[in-house]
């Protein structure tokens, strides 16, 4: 049988299936179908190419996905978008929800810190600077958090030397903060905005990685607080998140929609075992309910996570084997749908965030979604709140609270933490129902020298092919917009080198 360019071939044993007629033009696969392979796959489509989108889940989406808890429609991954940046609600008005496009509370959250009377140490965040960075230590809200003896030591990132803090290779947050700052600083407003954030110590995280331009801008004006001021006000106005009525989840499922409507083959429980170069492009070896497929692209875009990601690309660039990450940790989410009226109050604002060393608390955030979001808030109504509790930090033991935790167990572990964290008392008695989630390696790569393995992976594909390319947040870093922002640039040059003259190239 002579076969054309672009034909399927799978077999099971001996037994072939025929191939189907292909459409004329280029053919990228996309490998992953998280939110970075479904916007590349939206952008190679705008571009003039053919696309097959695989999947090896039964969904799409990634961690933006969504569930009916207690007769309300939620969010059971990502709940919200950073606002520094337009993408994500450009992409909303693209895809017809901007409309949808909502703001949090202006309450804010609060921050639980270590002592023997949980209420008496829970205070309000501040909201200045970035990552709980403060732009002016002597501010009132940031001293009721540090105290006196915290913001003098703070208030020395005035005069200090930036020396090579803002220039040299691997420096952890952690380090950042801790040198410029003191560990006040550090220990009541940092680290559990990271720990809410990337579930991580500071002293983990690449500064780079977590606060792009943050030590460049330090650099320049001479000081912390200075540059996290500088980057807060270079924000658009308004909250530093937002979210869509409704949830989440609805921005995957335009996506989808929008895709198929487009003419996108889109494949779920597809398991690529093998990528190679052939003569004209490229051969993707699948799986899929026992049927082995070979299919044929001119170009192939990567946007699965990343050791599957260099697991598959070390066939064809065996270089990329030695920056193969290292496994992350995952989080458990457990959500209670409660009949608390006590709750209408609000008393812990949007929600909480737990620093390190709180003493008879498992969870490392708590959401009090009804309270963060007056659309859910609405459709509850008085009495009836959702709350939201995390666990799982990067460093757990096989004995800390977390993903490997069982569901009966983190549900009382979290009954137990609202109330301590929220000062009122929630009982099973008090729940209309309740579930957990779990995410598994969900945590963003953000480690010190990461950057520099991304910039290494980059620079080996780069030099092999321009018909490759890869995505994806373990990539472009933490959030929807690292991640669409990624996958829109990675698509456009995979594009670009296909067929540069195709619609929406650059002139």
């Amino acid at each position: 049988m002579v076969r054309s360019k672009g034909d399927d071939d799978a077999r099971v044993g001996t037994r072939s299936v025929a191939p189907r007629a292909e459409p004329e033009g280029r053919r990228v696969v996309v490998i992953g179908g998280g939110m970075a392979g479904l916007v590349a796959a939206r952008t190679l489509l705008k571009r003039g190419l053919r696309v097959t989108l695989l999947e090896r889940s039964d969904r799409f989406g990634g961690t933006v996905d969504g569930r009916v808890l207690g007769g309300f429609q939620l969010d059971s991954g990502a709940e919200s978008f950073s606002t520094r940046s337009a993408t994500v609600p450009a992409l909303a008005d693209e895809l017809g929800l901007g409309g949808r496009v909502v703001a949090p509370d202006a309450a804010g959250a609060w921050v639980q810190l270590p002592g023997r009377d949980l209420g008496a140490s829970a205070r309000p965040l501040p909201s200045s600077g970035v990552l709980g960075i403060p732009a002016d230590p002597a501010d009132t809200a940031i001293t009721a958090v540090i105290g006196r003896a915290g913001a003098l030591r703070a208030a020395l990132d005035k005069v200090l030397p930036v020396g090579s803090l803002a220039t040299r290779k691997d420096v952890s947050l952690g380090e950042l903060v801790r040198s410029r700052m003191g560990e006040e600083v550090l220990h009541r407003l940092v680290a559990p905005v990271a720990g809410g954030v990337f579930s991580a110590d500071p002293d983990d995280l690449d500064v780079d990685s977590v606060a792009p331009g943050l030590r460049t801008t330090m650099g320049r004006l001479g000081s912390l607080g200075a540059a996290a001021g500088a980057l807060r006000k270079a924000a658009p106005a308004g909250a530093a998140v937002g979210g869509l009525a409704g949830g989440m989840a609805q921005l995957r499922d335009a996506l989808v929609g929008q895709l198929r409507a487009d003419g996108a083959d889109l494949r779920t429980g597809e398991h690529v075992t093998g990528l190679a170069r052939s003569a004209s492009g490229w051969t993707v070896t699948t799986e899929h309910s026992a049927l082995a497929r070979r299919i044929a692209a001119d170009g192939v875009l990567v946007a699965t996570e990343g050791r599957a990601a260099v697991d598959l690309l070390a066939h064809t660039i065996p270089a990329v084997a030695a920056d193969r990450p290292e496994s992350v940790p995952g989080v458990a989410l457990v959500t209670l749908v409660v009949d608390v009226p006590e709750l209408d109050a609000r008393p812990r604002g949007t929600g909480v965030l737990v620093a390190r060393g709180v003493e008879g608390v498992a969870a490392k955030a708590l959401t009090h979604s009804t309270a963060k979001w007056a659309w859910l808030r609405d459709q509850a109504g008085p009495g009836s709140h959702v709350l939201r509790l995390s666990f799982g930090r990067v460093g757990d033991t096989s004995a800390d609270v977390g993903l490997a935790t069982p569901d009966d167990v983190l549900y009382r572990h979290a009954l137990a933490d609202a109330s301590s964290l929220l000062g009122v008392s929630i009982d099973e008695a008090d729940v209309l129902d309740w579930d957990v989630v779990r995410w598994a390696g969900a945590l963003p790569h953000a480690s010190v020298g990461h950057r520099e393995r991304v910039t290494r992976i980059r620079s080996v594909v780069a030099e092999q092919t321009a018909s490759l390319a890869v995505t994806g947040g373990w990539l472009s870093g933490t959030g929807l917009v690292a991640v669409i922002d990624d996958a829109k640039a990675r698509a456009d040059a995979l594009a670009d080198a296909l067929v540069p003259d195709a619609p929406g190239a650059p002139v």
